[in-house]
């Protein structure tokens, strides 16, 4: 067990239009709920960004922009994590068809996928480590060779932001320990164990702790799961030495019915931390913790 964590707030999360209203769309929305998200204790909040018409996760430079200043020019100051990824949807034409790959398909190059990053140089940014298949499309895979990964994270070293490398699947943290042995990754390594998610790491207590004993000598990691089990993580993550995760991007329910907002679910966070003896780090003891480097 560790005695304090860093919360990161998810905000809006990629993919398809959101289900509910209290998942921030717009520029202004996404801002103001990560800005109420840190004060309410999120030391980091992760972005995306969604399409004005579709309310589709899109990368959007022009979006990041506004999100970003939005942020930085309020009176918080969150460490600010940015997707990457976009831009690594491929959908087969058909099973027996697999070629030429449906319209859906969404492929970018790796420095394609960084230009948001390029420009805006949050302090951290994630890096998926590896490709899985997807419960939205029975033809869908989230596509990241090694190689787009190594040319990413060569990139992200030159720029002097912290890859947060996320893990889905084991074979994920395999890569991701290739990356770190490679020296492609400036210690101390952050890793994000993402838990529940479709045809990943189910979220059930032994396969956490499969992954913990692979992690990394000296790695710093969060994990938490989606749906139901996210407030419940909030409570077993610093029990296997994780930091901890909530937010719309996952879960919608602060309890069974009630719909949240990102503060709600930080604040909930807070308050399981707080009874199990547990402190909750500001901004600024996360950059410490992570060796980040501010470039705003």
């Amino acid at each position: 067990m560790i005695s304090e964590v860093f919360i990161t707030c998810a905000i809006t999360g990629g993919g398809g239009a959101p289900k509910h209203e209290n998942v921030p769309v717009t520029p202004q929305e996404i801002a103001q709920s990560a800005i109420e998200a840190a004060r309410a204790g999120a030391a980091a909040v992760h972005l995306h960004v969604r399409d004005l018409k579709t309310r589709a996760g899109v990368l959007d430079p022009a979006l990041y922009r506004e999100v970003v200043s939005r942020i930085r020019d309020s009176n918080v100051n969150p460490v600010i994590n940015l997707t990457t990824g976009e831009g690594c949807y491929l959908v087969l034409g058909s099973s027996d068809k697999p070629l030429p790959p449906s319209p859906e398909t969404d492929m970018l190059g790796a420095l394609e996928r960084l230009v948001h990053i390029d420009e805006l140089r949050p302090e951290i940014c994630t890096l998926d480590c590896g490709s899985k298949s997807g419960k939205a499309s029975e033809e869908g895979v989230m596509i990241n060779t090694i190689g787009t990964l190594r040319r990413m994270a060569k990139r992200l070293q030159e720029l002097g932001v912290k890859p947060e490398l996320e893990v889905f699947e084991f074979g994920h943290l395999m890569i991701a320990n290739d990356l770190i042995k490679e020296g492609l990754i400036d210690g101390p390594p952050m890793l994000q164990l993402c838990m529940g998610i479709g045809y990943g790491v189910p979220d059930d207590l032994l396969s956490l702790m499969a992954l913990v004993h692979q992690l990394p000598p000296g790695a710093i990691y969060s994990a938490f799961a989606v749906g139901r089990m996210q407030l419940p993580y909030a409570a077993m993550a610093p029990l296997a030495g994780a930091n901890v995760r909530v937010g719309l991007e996952d879960n919608l329910y602060l309890s069974r019915g009630r719909l949240a907002t990102n503060a709600e679910l930080v604040q909930r966070a807070t308050e399981i931390l707080d009874r199990i003896g547990v402190r909750v780090n500001s901004p600024d003891e996360m950059r410490k913790k992570l060796k980040l480097k501010s470039h705003a």
